[in-house]
């Protein structure tokens, strides 16, 4: 999710993105070992962007291929598979849950429920801890799986062709409708919808919609309809996902090579060498998320899936870890972050500041970016988070209380 992106465009912290897929109670769901592997995998690397964000942001933008080093930009662009692997595996999670609940009525109600509590958190509980020095409400990754939740509450009563015609429209078609600009209170309806990411002030506080509703929706509702998918047998399953996974690689390498519709950015040349031109190629729109940028991500995704139910190691189980319990991570790992930046910028500047969402401008003199600096925070961070996720999944598997549901 990059935090410090928050502030520039796009302003959204990359992954933040989505433990909603944890919409699963325990006792209702089934495993699914290729889910929960690769939204653990995400998990981990969500947190890589945000702990640049807090510990070594900089005042280039990590997608700015002409000006941004190759490794900050790699760095920034190995996060975009995040959000959009989060939000669809919460569409798969949510037509696995409704299997395994013949009452349609009680489904579509949990969704109602779950996607206000989610909106709720984002608006309360994550822009306390994200934003401790800045008066800003945060409508970030968490808002757009709540808000998309919402609407599948109603949108899972017709019938499946109408979902499938929906779906392509909004991820093939949302690319055609202009971005608005400037966003005020008479469009900001509009944009909530398809807009990239803009600040409203509302009733006198600011607020960052860094996430629109519909291309998210698009996302999740993708989810949903491949759900089924994760219900045949393994065999069956895995050579639909690499096929669909294929599929969608091609496509993007081919519009992509094209430039032309799918994307509002186009490639080019780059003077910097072979390698930055290659970086233009796939520096692809996240906010709005694109045709190509989901294309990009949510192939590579299927890819890994279909090979991940039948992966074994220590490494497997720590990922599994993470993915069973990925809202408890969610939190969690940021408010280590970002307690973790107040002490850090009080010890060494003298004051705590929020670098995330800082101007570069109030920065202080002493500070400069160091991503080794972010890798080795990162690194710790993630060490430390597997202890609390690993009692948080045993709790979970001893008992089913019913706002288990919700955490």
């Amino acid at each position: 999710m990059g935090t410090r992106t928050l502030m520039a465009n796009p302003l959204i912290p990359t992954s933040a993105v989505v433990p909603a897929a944890a919409v699963l109670s325990r006792a209702a769901a089934p495993r699914v070992q290729a889910i929960d592997i690769v939204r653990g995998l995400v998990m981990v690397i969500m947190a890589l962007d945000h702990t640049r964000d807090f510990f070594s942001p900089t005042s280039v933008r990590p997608e700015d291929v002409s000006h941004a080093p190759a490794l900050l930009f790699l760095t920034r662009w190995t996060t975009h598979f995040c959000a959009p692997t989060f939000v669809f595996l919460s569409g798969c999670s949510v037509y696995l849950y409704a299997e395994k609940r013949p009452n349609r009525a009680a489904v579509s109600g949990f969704l109602l429920a779950r996607g206000l509590w989610l909106i709720l958190l984002e608006v309360v509980l994550l822009t306390f801890i994200l934003s401790w020095s800045h008066n800003l409400t945060l409508l970030l990754v968490i808002w757009a799986i709540g808000a998309g939740m919402v609407l599948l509450a109603g949108l899972m009563w017709l019938p499946r062709w109408w979902l499938t015609g929906l779906t392509f429209l909004i991820l093939a078609g949302h690319n055609l409708l202009p971005n608005l600009a400037p966003v005020t209170a008479d469009n900001a309806g509009w944009a909530l919808l398809r807009n990239g990411p803009f600040v409203l002030p509302v009733l006198g506080q600011p607020v960052l919609v860094a996430y629109s509703v519909g291309p998210w929706l698009g996302v999740l509702l993708a989810g949903y309809l491949v759900g089924p998918w994760f219900k045949r047998p393994l065999p069956e399953r895995n050579r639909r996902l690499r096929w669909a996974g294929s599929a969608l690689l091609g496509l993007f390498v081919v519009m992509r090579a094209i430039n032309g519709y799918g994307d509002p950015t186009p490639w080019s040349v780059q003077p910097q060498g072979p390698l930055h031109t290659v970086l233009s190629f796939v520096n692809v729109t996240k906010s709005p998320p694109s045709l190509l940028f989901v294309s990009l991500t949510l192939g590579v995704a299927l890819l890994v899936l279909s090979g991940a139910e039948t992966a074994s190691g220590r490494l497997s189980q720590v990922l599994r870890t993470f993915g069973q319990v990925p809202f408890f991570y969610y939190l969690l790992h940021f408010a280590l972050l970002s307690s973790a930046a107040w002490a850090w910028t009080t010890l060494a500047f003298g004051q705590a500041i929020n670098l995330a969402f800082a101007s570069p401008k109030d920065w202080p003199a002493a500070y400069a970016p160091d991503l080794g600096r972010a890798y080795l925070v990162w690194g710790l961070v993630v060490l430390v988070l597997y202890g609390p996720c690993r009692w948080y999944q045993r709790f979970k598997q001893r008992h089913t209380y019913w706002w288990l549901s919700y955490l």
